[in-house]
């Protein structure tokens, strides 16, 4: 009887063990399938200027993020995306899934932890129609955008910093929008009485092309610099640069390309829907009543498939050969300067009727239809799709812009031949 107590003792005993231990591994399982109660709760939030951002899913064991970009009803394309992430664990791994549109998904996205120094992620991974980033995050707040954001204040406190900088330039108000902002300007005025060039450069008819704001403050820090080209551009010339025409859809983080009933660069006609539009065809018409507009520059961001700079250019069947022979001197000392990282090496596109039925709505356009035809016009396109496609990229572009421009000056862009006067006479 003993025996058989302690044989049933053993059994029980041993059953025991096999119970705990399948109990111990179901438990480990299941902290492993699940987070630690300790673990802090990712949140997205994108109520903060040009926040833009819908989250479809948030799954807080594998820390990744899907959203897509917020839709505003009217506002144009949903491209641009703009989000802040808390909730982080420094050191961790987070993955950020975006899409489906293809304007929404760039090769690689833009980071910061202070949501002023912007820097690309790696490359990410293509599935579909969406594109997987993964970032090792060292903070517990982070930023991820489409683009380096560029936003309304940002371009206020750009052109007030510049008129600081430098006695010959002053920040103005170019108009007020629709939705009540202000869009901020600057303008430079030589020490002459009577200055006889002016130059127009403008960024951001589109909402969510952001680097072109940001070659645009490449621009104005050159151009208020020491560098001795900068001082003769400002004594030779007026310069006006508008850093964001297109104010209301960057200050809530719309698209704005293709918004109802137009974009802005489909605005410039004689009765302009948007404030900004016409604001600016009033300082170039009487710019050019003066005799002294040369030339004007708007400057955007192109496809996807971009991955270098180029021009747009109306057609040259419109120009007189004096235009013509002006384009070609521009595109030239563009060439000339604009030599990387992201390089210019000639590229010239023209957007005619074959291009867009309201083409001649289009600002570059009307500007070479509406003035003297010596001025030139042009959408300078920089690509966003690219490793070099940074703040520090973009800044190059501008401040090799401006040294073109200033190049171009040198040459008279009004002295003319008999030839150079005939519409439509390609030159040769």
């Amino acid at each position: 009887m003993r025996f058989i107590l302690s044989y049933q003792q053993a059994a029980f005993a041993a059953a025991s063990t096999v119970i705990a231990v399948m109990m111990a591994s179901d438990q480990i399982h299941a902290e492993a399938d699940s987070p630690p109660a300790s673990r802090s709760q990712l949140v997205v939030e994108t109520s903060f200027p040009s926040g833009s951002g819908k989250v479809i899913e948030i799954d807080q064991a594998t820390r990744h993020i899907r959203i897509e970009p917020t839709s505003h009803e009217s506002r144009g394309w949903a491209c641009w995306w703009y989000i802040r992430v808390t909730g982080i664990e420094p050191g961790e791994v987070l993955t950020l899934e975006v899409g489906p549109e293809p304007w929404a998904t760039p090769s690689q996205a833009m980071f910061s932890t202070d949501n002023r120094s912007w820097r690309q992620t790696a490359p990410g991974e293509r599935v579909g129609r969406f594109i997987k980033y993964q970032h090792v995050v060292d903070a517990p707040v982070a930023w991820f955008a489409w683009g380096p954001p560029f936003t309304v204040a940002d371009a206020t406190e750009l052109v007030r910093w510049a008129g600081q900088s430098c006695h010959e330039v002053r920040d103005f108000t170019l108009c007020e929008t629709r939705g009540g902002r202000t869009v901020p300007a600057l303008r430079s005025q030589p020490p002459t009485a009577m200055p006889t060039s002016a130059i127009w450069v403008q960024a951001r008819q589109h909402a969510w092309e952001s680097g072109s704001s940001w070659v645009c403050r490449g621009f104005v820090e050159w151009l208020v610099s020491d560098d001795p080209r900068a001082e003769r551009l400002r004594t030779d010339a007026i310069v006006t640069v508008v850093p964001i025409m297109d104010v209301d859809n960057v200050a809530i983080g719309a698209g704005g390309k293709n918004q109802t009933p137009h974009d802005h660069n489909r605005d410039w006609s004689e009765h302009p829907h948007w404030p900004a539009v016409a604001g600016a065809m009033q300082e170039l018409r009487r710019l050019n009543e003066a005799g002294q507009l040369d030339l004007f520059v708007d400057l955007h961001n192109p496809g996807a498939s971009t991955i270098r700079p180029f021009y747009y250019v109306a057609p040259r069947e419109l120009m007189t050969g004096l235009r013509q022979r002006n384009l070609d001197r521009f595109l030239a000392a563009s060439r000339i300067e604009m030599t990387g990282p992201l390089q210019f090496v000639g590229e010239t596109r023209e957007s005619g009727p074959e291009y867009d039925k309201g083409w001649k709505q289009i600002s570059k356009n009307w500007v070479t239809l509406n003035t003297h035809d010596h001025v030139v016009a042009t959408t300078l396109e920089t690509a966003w799709n690219t490793p070099d496609s940074t703040v520090a990229g973009y800044k190059t572009v501008g401040k090799q812009l401006g040294l073109a421009i200033e190049r171009y000056l040198q040459l008279d862009p009004r002295k003319t031949t008999p030839q150079e006067t005939k519409p439509g006479q390609r030159n040769r």
